[in-house]
């Protein structure tokens, strides 16, 4: 059990930077955390012995190396990334847009890899910045796909932020909406991230009941008009069908292997 807690106490420290708080000092980690100075202090040299942390002139602590070197091997080994890859580049090379190939872990959502064929669509969210989990057509794709009892607990507790993006005014309404993504196999959003660009996604799965990723293209809305949504969001949902197929074929295969 310590070290259970040991161990939680560690991954604590390590979530307190983002990108808004980059650089703690140790009054304020301990101010942050209620950890003793010693305790604070052993996790601190340990982390940074291992490279996860380095220290900064005023005396402060940021990230380090290590955790370059740990998205250098997760780029290598992820099979979801390889796989989409491929796509990423098609989608690019055929529109003027972003592809981003984008994860769901625990309650966020991050961009893991992108292809951009043009200048005219910046995205907000570049590779490892965490997403807005209620806003835009990534989020509705993952959201629209979870089991029921999923799905309830997450509107009621983003009904406020769901209902400010116009899916629908009341819980049944929103609903409704998922229920048509759903029906359609992909979402979109006008704007709702970026001004001036058009959203477009599509879930992807392992085999199981709930999305593990999304892929997307973000493009601007002269273009997505020029293009179809229809024709964009086929595209989308033809190349996430293929990476869940594969994805759940290895799965097949990994289970197989062990049984």
């Amino acid at each position: 059990m310590e070290s259970r807690n040991s161990l939680e106490r560690v991954i604590a420290l390590l979530d307190v930077f983002s990108e808004d708080h980059l650089e703690w000092t140790p009054d304020a980690l301990m101010a942050r955390l209620g950890y003793s100075r010693p305790t604070l202090y052993r996790y601190l040299k340990s982390l940074k012995d291992a490279g996860f942390l380095t220290t900064t002139p005023a005396g402060g602590y940021t990230l380090g190396p290590r955790v370059v070197e740990l998205d250098f091997l997760m780029r290598k080994s992820d099979v979801l990334v390889q796989r989409a890859e491929p796509h990423l580049e098609a989608l690019a090379k055929a529109y003027p847009c972003n592809s981003l190939l984008v994860r769901w872990y625990g309650n966020k959502l991050l961009c893991v890899a992108s292809e951009c064929s043009t200048d005219d669509v910046q995205t907000s969210y570049p590779r490892g910045r965490p997403m807005a989990l209620a806003r835009g057509a990534i989020s509705r794709s993952i959201i629209a796909f979870l089991p029921r009892r999923k799905l309830l607990p997450f509107v009621d507790a983003n009904l406020d932020e769901l209902r400010a993006t116009g899916l629908g005014a009341s819980r049944e309404e929103i609903l409704d909406a998922m229920r048509q993504i759903r029906r359609t196999g992909y979402a979109v959003a006008y704007g709702e991230v970026t001004p001036g660009v058009t959203g477009i996604a599509a879930p992807i799965f392992d085999s199981g009941s709930s999305p593990i990723a999304s892929l997307c293209l973000t493009i601007s809305q002269e273009a997505a008009s020029r293009f179809g949504v229809t024709e964009l969001g086929a595209a989308l949902k033809r190349s996430a069908g293929e990476i869940s197929d594969y994805l759940a074929h290895r799965r097949a295969e990994g289970e197989a292997s062990h049984t």
